[in-house]
């Protein structure tokens, strides 16, 4: 009986907790990688059940005879020590799962029952085949175990019988290797939750495939498991301290998915498929940061025209008006009436109608700022001044008509000049700027730290605490760690170091305590600490039980809240 303990030694501690919904995969960080096979395992409700994503979905039971210690849970590799021996379960391909089972031990490999009915409008997770015979092989020798994917009943049995033989020793110290470059904290429970954190984001990076030339990024490899805008500039922020030129390959992926009007789409596949949408420009802030990093002129200068030309899509085609400041595409979808702007069911589009929107002007305008800082750095004197003066004028066109005095907020404006009244997280965004009055930042700090609008257990609620429309239901209240780290960045940038801080340690704080009791880092956090994660709402009421064949409930081993957590921990933020 194979025992991999001894390589533990110089990586302790490694996370040892998972939970339902924990995404187990092959990384792209590893090798090739293939999201159009959709075999992506996740954890089940029953301890050691794995079930398998594909289209044909099924569940490989694992049974001990004992709870077992486990010594480690990454999302790529299981180890746990048994009377028996040690269960091992690893990857050797991105198609091949191979494993020990120790004495004692049974493995079951069965169907998924059908998917319940639910909402049509609800999103849920419906993979298609990659070939039409497509399978998922399993075989057993003694206490070896593999089960592979295969375009075909032959490849996948082929390559089932050469996990029999792969050096599970090997696999499992190729898995691990990663965590060696994770910094550790300053116990060996936050350690274990960085790594944790560097675990989920190593899991949703894939390598090159299809129309994405380079290593690319997802917010989760199930159910979203597609390239999305603002998702991948806040992975690179995290890749930046781990690996800076995977990082610089997250935003070129995305880059290269740039349309000829200079349209960046909001997600793009692996097809080449890409939406009709875009999303949060930050782009260019994203550049500016992996140049801090890699002090790489050339790639500067490689990204710099196109930068120029998103940025310009989006003044001339998300300025309706001319008025120089930008408003978000609005959706039919009641479930989602801006998914451009990230914040898809947010009260503050309930009315369906076109907004001046204070987060599209800020995000733009930062942008234009952090552009204006690539030309300066590529002695670009003309563009640098261009686009600072672009930055500045919509900068000040958010001071102008978008601080609603009633509220004491930023707030969304309609087309015929009237506020629309929900304060939600979006107000913070003009923080980013520079040219916020300070008695603005005083207002939007006190709300921050008020217990009835902004100040909540779990930090920053989506909208404020006392709106009527106050729900757990994603953008409709709930507590998002991007949202959060903007803000944060915000406050920093105008001295408000001090309520920075606090809003820093109550974030890591809420997300490590919530993957300690629950074993997943989730997509978001009920902001009055009330309810479990799974227990939000999202597009709906919860289902009942999590299967995101019938509805997507909220997402677990999201990639933004792992990597913008470690940014916080490591005071990068």
């Amino acid at each position: 009986m194979l025992s991999v303990k001894s390589l533990l030694t110089n990586l302790h501690p490694l996370p040892d907790i998972w939970g339902e919904g924990a995404i187990f995969a092959f990384s792209g960080i590893d090798g090739p990688t293939c999201s159009a096979s959709n075999f992506v395992l996740a954890f089940g409700e029953e301890r050691f059940d794995l079930l398998i994503h594909t289209a044909d979905p099924h569940v490989l039971r694992l049974r001990l005879p004992d709870h077992g210690a486990v010594m480690v849970t990454t999302n790529d590799c299981l180890l746990a020590e048994t009377p028996g021996g040690e269960l091992i379960v690893t990857f050797s391909a991105w198609h091949t799962v191979v494993g020990q089972l120790p004495e004692g031990a049974t493995m079951e490999f069965a169907a998924l029952p059908p998917a319940a009915e639910t909402d049509p409008w609800a999103p849920h997770y419906d993979p298609r085949r990659l070939t039409e015979a497509e399978t998922v092989a399993v075989r057993r020798s003694g206490s070896r175990f593999a089960v592979a994917y295969g375009e075909s009943p032959e490849v996948a049995g082929e390559r089932a019988e050469a996990g029999l033989s792969a050096d599970l020793s090997a696999e499992v110290a190729r898995r691990l290797v990663f965590y060696a470059a994770v910094p550790k904290g300053t116990d060996a429970g936050e350690t274990r939750f960085l790594r944790k954190c560097a675990s989920v984001m190593k899991v949703n990076t894939l390598g090159p495939e299809g129309a994405i030339r380079c290593h690319w990024s997802t917010p989760d490899r199930i159910p979203h498991r597609y390239m999305w805008l603002w998702d991948s500039v806040f992975h690179s922020f995290a890749m930046n301290r781990m690996d800076p030129q995977c990082s610089w390959e997250f935003l070129m992926a995305m880059l290269e998915a740039q349309q000829p009007d200079g349209m960046v789409p909001h997600v793009k596949m692996v097809s080449g498929r890409t939406s009709e949408v875009t999303q949060p420009p930050l782009l260019a802030w994203g550049i500016w940061e992996n140049y801090a990093t890699l002090g790489d002129k050339a790639r500067l200068a490689e990204t710099f025209p196109r930068l120029e030309a998103y940025l310009a899509w989006n003044g001339t085609h998300r300025d309706r008006n001319s008025d120089g400041l930008l408003e978000w595409a609005i959706e039919a979808n009641a479930k989602s009436r801006s998914g451009e702007s990230g914040m898809d069911n947010c009260s503050r589009f309930d009315g369906a109608v076109i907004l001046n929107a204070p987060d599209f002007s800020a995000y733009q305008a930062h942008d234009m700022a952090c552009l204006a800082q690539i030309a300066e750095a590529l002695d670009l004197p003309d563009r640098a001044s261009l686009w600072r003066e672009r930055s500045q004028a919509m900068s000040q066109a958010i001071q102008a008509r978008l601080w609603n005095p009633a509220k004491q907020f930023y707030c969304d404006r309609a087309m015929d000049g009237s506020f629309i009244p929900v304060r939600a997280v979006s107000g913070f965004m003009p923080l980013l700027l520079e040219d916020a009055p300070p008695e603005r930042v005083d207002a939007l700090e006190r709300a921050l730290l008020d217990p009835t609008a902004f100040g909540a257990v779990c930090p920053i609620p989506s909208v404020a605490l006392d709106e009527p429309t106050w729900s757990t239901d994603m953008w409709r209240g709930a507590s998002w760690i991007n949202m959060n780290v903007m803000t944060i960045l915000g406050l920093r940038r105008h001295g408000r170091d001090a309520t920075a801080h606090l809003l820093a340690e109550r974030t890591v704080a809420f997300v490590r305590e919530a993957y300690e009791r629950y074993g997943v880092l989730f997509e978001f956090y009920d902001a009055s600490g009330q309810r479990p994660p799974m227990a939000c709402d999202r597009k709906g009421p919860v289902s009942g039980r999590y299967d995101i064949r019938s509805k997507y409930e909220v997402i677990r081993d999201y990639h933004w809240t792992a990597a913008l957590c470690f940014d916080l921990m490591l005071g990068h933020v």
